[in-house]
């Protein structure tokens, strides 16, 4: 059974979504993708992934992620990824992702590019 921790956070007008675990499929995306819908459902307009300590991503984490970028878009907000870790970052580079959702090095740099 794969699981995730989701805690989520406020900073200013900016919910930021700090991930641990693996997003792979069953309950882990499962958990996210309501998390996320919940989120942009009750408002929220920029929201920001920490995706640091997320050690795994497959095709349905990613499909989650893409879901929530386009929701976000869709409701005429915004959403990024920061903090990628290595094995993460080379999977959405494959897939082109990296060209597509905005992601950034760090806290501070995704939180001043949303603004």
């Amino acid at each position: 059974m794969s699981n995730v921790h989701i805690a989520t956070r406020l900073v200013e007008d900016v919910t930021i979504l700090d991930l641990e675990g693996r997003l792979i499929l069953g309950p882990a995306t499962e958990a996210l993708s309501a998390r996320l819908q919940e989120t942009i459902t009750k408002g929220s307009r920029k929201l920001l992934v920490n995706m640091k300590a997320v050690s795994q991503v497959d095709t349905t984490g990613i499909s989650t992620l893409v879901r929530a970028f386009v929701s976000m878009q869709r409701a005429g907000g915004r959403f990024a990824l920061f903090h990628l870790a290595e094995r993460v970052r080379l999977v959405m580079d494959m897939t082109r992702l990296l060209n597509v959702i905005p992601n950034y090095a760090d806290e501070p740099e995704a939180l001043a590019r949303l603004r």
